[in-house]
């Protein structure tokens, strides 16, 4: 099956800070938005190098934004607060994310605060939200919700062509799958091509197409589906994964250990081609989400806290076999000890005690197979 990975980033990044704006900056925005509401559009308020684009909107505070290459700036009016809520929330835009990935966003970020004039320390800001996507040109591929294996009680969603049924028996082409909620983990799995045509932000166009010219390919043609047809893999992290379990609360805790907050969450979730095996945890990984799970741990390789997730996964598998090889042997040296076995004929016991062994075992209710897949899964040291 022929795939070309034509993107792969960030694709969200949200932060929060618990601060006020100053007074000389709430005003300034206050007038601004003021002229939005009589004009009917954005009104740009120059600081310096950074043009803020300031909006209408806001009932509390003041909705901002610096571009389609910058953030979206949620400012609360401090005089006019609203209880327990953050004074700032930032949020990334896409296709900043995609150009410049983190390192232009945190550039950004600290070129706004300054010209902006707001006073933080960092321990003050807190990570709610960030997404990777990576983006496969795959004709012959279509979702199917039978083959996202995800832990038990997610919620899955299933979606079409608004254009279609709903019912997929009646012919319906599904268009994506979307599991888990946003304030925890989710994964979605999307046509991105509809995406980009019905919102018309063909500057994805223009990041495929440099892509697939890197690898000496021609440009993609997004009117012919058949040809055309771009798939998008994307790991959603809120809150309660970054900022309650990986505990992200400084610019300096994303660089670390973003890249485990996403790989913890690929172990917990897969895309499969599904065979006759009745038992789906042995069903064999997507080629795609092999891919996608390579993407990932490649490029956040460096965002990672010194410790890769396969070294930890072999040193608790070797650490559970010891603790397993200690158990069995006192169980053989107790064994033998009640069958008056002698030091001297102790290994000659364990040779001939393993036949033994493996007719209790092929008389078990259960099959040899499952009960090894049922260990496997209980353990999940690999």
């Amino acid at each position: 099956m022929n795939v070309d990975i034509l993107h792969s980033g960030f694709d969200g990044l949200k932060f929060t800070l618990q601060t006020d704006i100053p007074p000389a900056l709430r005003e300034k925005l206050a007038f601004a938005k003021q002229y939005a509401k009589q004009n009917y559009s954005d009104c740009l308020v120059q600081f310096g190098s950074i043009a803020l684009s300031v909006t209408s909107k806001g009932a509390r505070g003041f909705t901002t934004h610096t571009g389609d290459l910058g953030a979206v700036w949620l400012l609360q009016d401090p005089e006019d607060r609203i209880p327990n809520n953050p004074g700032i929330t930032v949020d990334f835009r896409a296709f900043g994310l995609a150009i410049g990935g983190l390192e232009a966003a945190e550039k950004h970020f600290r070129e706004c605060m300054e010209a902006f004039g707001i006073n933080y320390v960092e321990t003050q800001l807190r990570v709610t939200r960030a997404d990777f996507a990576v983006d496969f040109l795959a004709p012959w591929f279509e979702p199917d919700r039978e083959s996202l294996i995800v832990p038990p009680g997610t919620t899955v969603t299933e979606y079409v062509d608004e254009n279609l049924t709903v019912t997929v028996s009646n012919g319906s082409r599904v268009v994506g799958l979307r599991a888990g909620a946003i304030a925890n983990r989710q994964i979605a799995i999307y046509d991105k091509r509809a995406e980009v045509l019905k919102s018309n932000k063909m500057g994805w166009e223009t990041i495929w197409n440099a892509a697939l010219k890197a690898k000496g390919k021609p440009p993609i043609d997004l009117t012919d589906r058949m040809t055309g047809q771009v798939w998008r893999f994307e790991m959603r992290l809120g809150s309660k994964q970054l900022r309650n379990r990986f505990e992200m609360r400084s610019w300096q805790d994303v660089r670390d250990t973003i890249g485990d907050a996403f790989a913890d969450s690929l172990k917990r979730v897969r895309y499969c081609t599904p065979i006759a095996d009745p038992n789906r945890s042995r069903w064999p990984t997507h080629e795609l989400w092999r891919q996608f799970d390579d993407v990932i741990s490649n490029d956040l390789l460096q965002n990672c806290a010194g410790v890769l997730p396969s070294d930890v996964i072999h040193a608790n598998r070797a650490a559970k076999m010891r603790e397993l090889d200690t158990l069995l042997s006192g169980l053989f040296i107790t064994r033998a000890a009640i069958s008056n076995v002698s030091a001297a004929d102790f290994e000659k016991f364990m040779d001939r005690h393993v036949e033994t062994l493996i007719p209790l075992i092929r008389e078990h209710l259960m099959p040899i197979n499952e009960r090894i897949a049922k260990a496997r899964g209980r353990y999940r040291l690999w």
